[in-house]
């Protein structure tokens, strides 16, 4: 008698990741911040907090302020960026090559999902754009989880996907991506082109690098 099928699942972030977000964000982070009339924090900055829930990565920018601007800089921001998604302002391109990585990823028996620091509605309306919406067998949101790194998104896709943490990799371009998989006791791959250092990604527990979406099938193999 054979046992269950385990399946491998490769999990992505988004942001960074699979699409370049990085101009929403900082415009969203700007608005937000001169609504409360502070000034916005640099680009560097913003990018640095990149892969967290909103709460979470305010308290990380403005870790003095008390928690009621907190509060009302996330919901500025969310509201900034349906503002910007009204006026077909949004700007998510996907990265060169990830269309391609994901079919590659598929022609080999992986299967795809996503762990994301977008609410549900947000990662819904940027993977139907690129129409990718499909391609994913379990989608994880800060939605429904606690702000990354904490593994809760990854031991839900892997229990979507009939994964085990043997058999899954979390590849993303934050050191909250890479902190996340290692909590979840997968493999953490990850990726140079988004937002965080590759000395980040590799403190944070990252078993490899990838320099191109091409590359990701290459090291999984």
């Amino acid at each position: 008698m054979t046992g269950p099928t385990i399946n491998r699942l490769a999990l992505f972030d988004c942001d960074g990741t699979l699409v370049d977000s990085q101009h929403n964000i900082v415009m969203c982070m700007n608005d937000a911040f001169g609504r409360a009339g502070l000034d916005a924090p640099d680009r560097e900055a913003t990018k640095r907090i990149v892969g967290l829930s909103l709460l979470p990565a305010m308290q990380a920018l403005l870790p003095d302020a008390d928690h009621a601007l907190h509060v009302q800089l996330a919901e500025d921001y969310k509201t900034a960026f349906h503002r910007l998604r009204h006026d077909g302002l949004v700007e998510e391109p996907l990265f060169d090559g990830i269309a391609e990585a994901l079919d590659a990823l598929e022609a080999e028996g992986w299967l795809l999902g996503v762990a994301t620091g977008k609410s549900d509605r947000g990662l819904d309306l940027c993977l139907k754009h690129h129409g990718l919406r499909h391609r994913f067998v379990t989608l994880q949101t800060a939605d429904r989880h606690p702000s990354k790194p904490h593994p809760s998104m990854v031991h839900e896709a892997m229990a979507d996907a009939g994964a085990t943490p043997a058999t899954t990799v979390m590849i993303g371009d934050t050191s909250f991506d890479m902190a996340m998989g290692v909590a979840a006791g997968a493999r953490s791959l990850g990726v140079d082109w988004g937002y965080h250092t590759t000395d980040d990604l590799l403190d944070a527990g990252a078993f490899h690098i990838a320099s191109h979406p091409a590359h990701i099938l290459e090291v999984l193999r």
